[in-house]
């Protein structure tokens, strides 16, 4: 198991991309992450974007110290745009990125990105429907299904989470 004693936080919001959550949950549990599942509040639940599936939050985002992790993963969906509203979200973002811990973003996650101020000059993709939103930030769109910049893990949408999640897994284990 690659990721064995990493600690990963993953984010989540309404409206949830249910399987850029779910499916990359899973993977990192297979490869023996510790996931902490971070919301808008404490013990609240989300339905996702297709309303099937529901997940509940373990931690707010003032509860958790970039110190004690090594990756914030963010899912697509409509969360990205709702949790990218609040502060404590942005500044747990913000101070991983800056304490050099990965951050993964997947379609459109990079709403996040942009307003955590962590992407000018990278490059980055997601949804086309936030090319002109990254670029604007100052982002190098690539349209790529997954890559590494620095420590950030870029994802492109649905049907490119198993290359994404390849990304992910090395840049945790120290292989990019």
């Amino acid at each position: 198991m690659k990721l064995e004693r990493k600690k990963v936080v993953m984010l989540t919001g309404p409206g949830y991309e249910d399987l850029e959550f779910w499916v990359i949950y899973m993977r990192m549990i297979e490869e023996g992450a510790e996931i902490k599942i971070v919301g808008l509040n404490k013990n609240e639940e989300y339905v996702s974007k297709s309303g099937g599936l529901k997940v509940k939050s373990e931690y707010s985002a003032s509860e958790i110290s970039p110190s004690e992790v090594d990756a914030v993963l963010i899912p697509g969906g409509w969360a990205p745009d709702k949790i990218r509203r609040n502060e404590d979200i942005l500044n747990l973002v913000r101070k991983a990125y800056e304490s050099n811990k990965i951050i993964g973003m997947i379609c459109h996650a990079g709403l996040v990105g942009i307003s955590a101020g962590i992407v000018k000059g990278k490059k980055a993709t997601g949804s086309r429907g936030i090319k002109d939103d990254l670029e604007n930030a100052g982002a190098l769109w690539q349209d790529e299904p997954a890559f590494c910049d620095g420590n950030l893990v870029w994802g492109r949408v649905v049907k490119d989470i198993p290359y994404y999640c390849r990304e992910l897994i090395k840049a945790l284990a120290g292989e990019q």
